[in-house]
């Protein structure tokens, strides 16, 4: 059990850090007038996990923060994730792995 912990947390921490950096990274381009990554590529790093990372790169670069689906979606990406989180941490009668189990 507690090796199913060390990968999410493994996977939270890299996914978060690449999210940080995307973000970052498209703030860069936009001062420097330069190519951009696509809000669907930021957006889909924030879906799959990295919202804590969306979150600090908005608040930290200033990047992205008038736009509605950025304010607004990020925490409630970071909200769901942190219901699922919770899910798979309490997982009451082994949920997740039911769960896991009809879908693989």
């Amino acid at each position: 059990m507690q090796e199913k912990f060390l990968i999410l947390a493994a996977y939270l921490v890299a996914v978060n850090v690449v999210t940080f950096a995307i973000f970052a990274y498209d703030k860069y381009c936009a001062q420097h007038d330069k190519w951009r990554v696509s809000e669907f590529m930021l957006l889909m790093w924030t879906a799959i996990g990295g919202s804590v990372g969306a979150g600090a790169a908005m608040e930290i670069c200033h990047h992205k923060t008038l736009h509605l689906k950025f304010k607004f979606g990020v925490p409630i990406l970071l909200f769901l994730h942190i219901i699922l989180i919770g899910v798979f941490v309490v997982n009451p009668d082994n949920i997740v792995e039911k769960i896991l189990e009809k879908l693989l």
